[in-house]
């Protein structure tokens, strides 16, 4: 479906509309303040950006370099080219040990593979274990957002799904009982699990470790109370040297949450002691994103989400709108070169105002990533054809400055007069939830030039 038809039915509530943006431009004004602390802040932006684009330039001897060091700790190194090899490779080693209970950690390349109902239809209990994660989980839904899964519900969402499900008392929606009854059922899921799955934020190519960055401290838990851990990998996730990782961090949580740093930055640098460690290394379309003259640089994103909270096409139309795993501004850049005709409407969730790409701590040029990808859509015949129209249309008066002028002096002069009915008919969209404008008397035209006249 459509992103302007999903997003219809987001904007139906209007006072989700409202509290939604609201909580999204809280946290973007977050990180404009955390930003404004660091003297050297755009500094780091420019070298982050230097490094990924090193990184990807020359990923190949990267990723076998990271291979032969992981491997050196200890490590097991998988290789998946797709999404079907990569939950194959997570269920073989699961089976291998008999495990059934599963404790996850947030991980967007597993909900892009879908590895959760996978595991399921084996007869593996999978439970996410990030509080956002495990709220959505419960109500069967996806996660609207990349860091904060759960910022489409308010806590009396939460307090009704957790009476559902964790028997907490009718109609207490209190954040902090909430939180403490969420703990109590996730302690006896980390207690009980044979293995623990996470994502990977950064894998160090100079010592083959990889690096998780969480809040709540639950893929630590996952990570070392169960005997097994399995880390899934984007093969773009690579970093080069443990240095590196100090430009990430500083700019990663500012980001995101507009915080200093993320509570726990966790190093696994090899198994422990009558443990395995698993690192399973996920192409899955970005070998060909790689190849790509005009898209290459999506690669480098780090999942802040940053250019989810400015942008004002998702403030107001949610995640779910976006009909992808990974939704705003980046997803609509992802999501189209993937597959085009599938989602050839995310281009056009966009304004073009830049500030997504303004924002982006790695510096990517999303927005004109954006406006690349509406010119491929058109090339591609995958434009809706009224729109088409409409713009050709558009585009033919734009060239005839004449008849552009005519055109603009006959409707200040009849639109006043329409009836309501009329102006707002079923073929003005515009209207459809908005009052239009008030009509000028005058174009900024005839204006400039009866200035310019009046000062000779």
């Amino acid at each position: 479906m459509e992103h302007s038809k999903l997003a219809e039915e987001f904007t139906q509530n209007v006072e989700r509309t409202h509290w939604h943006d609201a909580a999204l431009w809280f946290v973007r004004e977050k990180r404009d303040r955390l930003a404004k602390g660091v003297v050297e802040w755009e500094r780091l932006r420019e070298l982050a950006s230097q490094i990924k684009t090193h990184t990807m330039a020359n990923l190949d001897s990267y990723l076998t370099k990271f291979e032969t060091n992981a491997k050196r700790r200890g490590i097991q190194v998988h290789w998946a080219k797709n999404a079907d090899e990569h939950n194959r490779i997570v269920l073989q080693i699961l089976n291998l040990h008999r495990a059934k209970k599963v404790v996850k950690s947030k991980s967007m390349l597993t909900e892009e593979c879908g590895l959760n109902p996978f595991l399921e239809e084996s007869g593996i209990e999978v439970v996410d274990t990030d509080l956002g994660e495990r709220i959505v989980q419960f109500r069967k839904e996806p996660p609207s957002h990349i860091v904060l899964p759960a910022i489409h519900l308010k806590k009396e969402d939460v307090g009704k799904t957790f009476e559902k499900f964790l028997n907490t008392e009718e109609g207490n929606s209190d954040p902090t009982y909430l939180t403490k009854a969420a703990r109590a059922h996730l302690k006896e899921k980390f207690l009980g699990a044979d293995a623990g799955i996470t994502g990977v934020n950064f894998g160090i190519c100079e010592t083959g470790g990889v690096v998780v960055c969480t809040n709540e401290g639950n893929a630590d838990l996952g990570a070392t109370l169960p005997k097994l851990h399995i880390a899934s990998m984007g093969i773009e996730k690579l970093i080069p040297r443990v240095k590196d990782l100090a430009v990430f961090t500083r700019l990663l949580a500012r980001s995101a949450t507009g915080q200093p740093i993320t509570s726990y930055t966790s190093f696994y640098q090899g198994a422990r002691n009558g443990c395995e460690l698993h690192v399973v290394i996920v192409d899955n379309g970005r070998s060909a994103m790689l190849g790509s003259n005009e898209f290459h640089n999506v690669l480098n994103c780090i999942r802040c989400g940053a250019c989810m909270n400015t942008c004002p096409v998702f403030r107001r139309s949610g995640g779910f709108s976006y009909g992808a795993t990974i939704p705003g501004p980046i997803g609509s850049t992802l999501e189209p070169f993937k597959d085009l005709k599938k989602h050839s409407s995310l281009p056009y969730a966009c304004t073009l105002c830049a500030s997504c790409s303004n924002i982006c701590p790695i510096k990517i040029n999303l927005h004109e990533q954006l406006y690349l990808h509406r010119q491929n859509v058109v090339k591609a015949g995958l434009m809706d054809k009224k729109k088409e129209r409409a713009l050709n249309f558009a585009g033919w008066i734009f060239k005839h400055p004449k008849i552009f002028d005519l055109m603009g002096k006959s409707t200040r002069k009849i639109m006043p007069l329409l009836p309501r009915k009329i102006l707002y008919s079923k073929t003005n969209l515009w209207g459809k939830y908005k009052e239009m404008p008030q009509i000028p008397k005058n174009s900024f035209k005839e204006l400039y030039i009866k200035r310019q006249k009046g000062k000779k």
